[in-house]
């Protein structure tokens, strides 16, 4: 089946329960981040720092109110960079009790820096129906051709629009709606930062309207509350790296994601740390490149994707290696077992 009749099949089965104007509530969280940094013109006061609340954001785009009833909560104010596991848990748990209340929309914005860790961290925490939206900005508010005011307004557009209803969380940035699942953070400066290398975006805002081109099944959810505090690490292969580093890791962090080269390969002196730390603490293989699947059978050398399945690694498939680690992070927190663990990976092989 086409992609545009599955598009019309959903439109058929939403639209009908669509919300009046009147009966659209949205929930602004803000979390800080550029969006809501100032810079004071002299540029050797230290740079831009969060000042901005959640009011102020919405205050300053007044189209805001012909979208929906907009109310604020202001959790946290910090940069992107800072955020923490426990405080995204959290943050999940905010919503669940906003949806509880009524309100049929949320919006996130936050730092730019980490959106893709957080989109995909809140999509497997929050299993509502309401759409969850993340946004931020990559020009601050003091900068010419500021961005924070357009994002926050295409994503409440988002929010509030009925093709948006379970579909999880997503991120609105530049006009382009993007699936948590596979959004990447590919410039660091850009104003179009944002990309999904594998799918491209699921939809964009044009005019004004909301238009979804496809959609994912929901991420099968974890759930909360957390149990533990868990540390998983990213490990990158690089050329003539000797995999020093890996050695007693196993007492540091309770898993481990490789970045492999290609489709799942590390140099050969890396094979037996890695076995060795497989029979101790999960160890879950992907690739750095971004984008593609871990293979499972194709080469057979030391050190390839097949020769480290069969040592006990687990195949992250098409998650890249912070997708990765915030699955394996989420499920170790809940504490998963191996079969559990196994499971969850498997639907990204």
């Amino acid at each position: 089946m086409s992609t545009p009749n599955l598009l019309a099949q959903r439109k058929a089965t939403v639209l009908p329960n669509a919300l009046s104007d009147t009966e659209r509530h949205i929930r602004v969280v803000s979390l800080g981040g550029t969006i809501s940094m100032t810079n004071p013109s002299n540029q050797e006061s230290g740079g831009a720092t969060p000042t901005l609340t959640g009011s102020d954001l919405v205050g300053a785009v007044p189209e805001l109110q012909d979208e929906a009833i907009i109310t604020v909560d202001d959790y946290l104010q910090v940069p992107g960079a800072s955020l923490t596991v426990e405080e995204i848990a959290q943050l999940a748990e905010r919503l669940h009790e906003a949806t509880a209340e009524g309100v049929t929309g949320i919006v996130v914005v936050q730092g730019t820096d980490t959106i893709e860790e957080t989109a995909w961290l809140l999509d497997l925490l929050y299993q509502g129906a309401a759409p969850v939206v993340l946004t931020g900005a990559m020009r601050n508010a003091s900068m010419p051709g500021a961005d924070g005011p357009a994002n926050l307004l295409s994503a409440v557009r988002t929010a509030a629009s009925p093709e948006a209803r379970d579909l999880g969380v997503l991120v609105c940035f530049a006009d382009q709606i993007h699936s948590a699942r596979q959004v990447r953070k590919i410039h660091s400066t850009s104003t179009a930062a944002f990309s999904s290398p594998s799918t491209g975006p699921i939809g964009h805002v044009v005019e004004s309207v909301v238009k979804m081109h496809y959609w994912f099944d929901r991420t099968p959810g974890v759930p909360l509350p957390l149990a533990r505090p868990v540390s998983v690490e990213v490990a990158t292969a690089a050329l003539g790296s000797t995999g020093a580093l890996l050695d007693g890791l196993e007492a540091h962090v309770d898993g481990i994601v490789i970045a492999a080269f290609g489709a799942g390969h590390v140099p050969s002196c890396w094979v037996q740390r890695l076995q060795a730390l497989a029979t101790r603490i999960p160890v879950v293989l992907t690739s750095r490149t971004g984008s593609g699947s871990v293979l499972s059978h194709t080469y057979g050398f030391a050190g390839s994707e097949r020769d480290l399945l069969e040592r006990g690694l687990i195949s992250g498939g098409s998650l890249d290696p912070l997708k990765a680690r915030i699955l394996l992070m989420a499920h170790l927190a809940t504490g998963s077992d191996r079969e559990t663990l196994s499971t969850a990976f498997a639907r990204y092989s």
